[in-house]
């Protein structure tokens, strides 16, 4: 087997595993969930960066590594968007019932 096969078959299987353990989470945990996802985007963003600063001119290398930079920033900026939207949920909104008139 070639290293693209062997490539491809992991890619394929993280994938299914992933969808698995995906779709066993319940709601009350995706936002610790999203969390984890964020900080590892976070980790991935760095190893990307450092990949294209360190490609010394290589054009795959920086492609692949702007690619992955580009999804990485993606998750981290939606993750971050939704899990203010989710804590916005739990603020308490002023109103005119919550004022004490004296």
């Amino acid at each position: 087997m070639t290293f693209l096969t062997e490539a491809l078959w992991v890619l394929l299987l993280g994938s299914l595993l992933g969808l698995e353990l995906i779709g066993k989470v319940p709601p009350t945990l995706h936002t610790p969930l999203m969390s984890g996802a964020n900080a590892i985007s976070g980790i991935t963003m760095l190893a990307a960066l450092t990949l294209v600063i360190s490609s010394k001119g290589n054009f795959s290398l920086q492609l692949i590594g702007s690619i992955a930079l580009g999804f990485a920033l993606f998750n981290v900026i939606g993750g971050f968007l939704v899990t203010d939207r989710m804590l916005a949920m739990f603020s308490r909104k002023s109103s005119k019932k919550n004022k004490v008139v004296k």
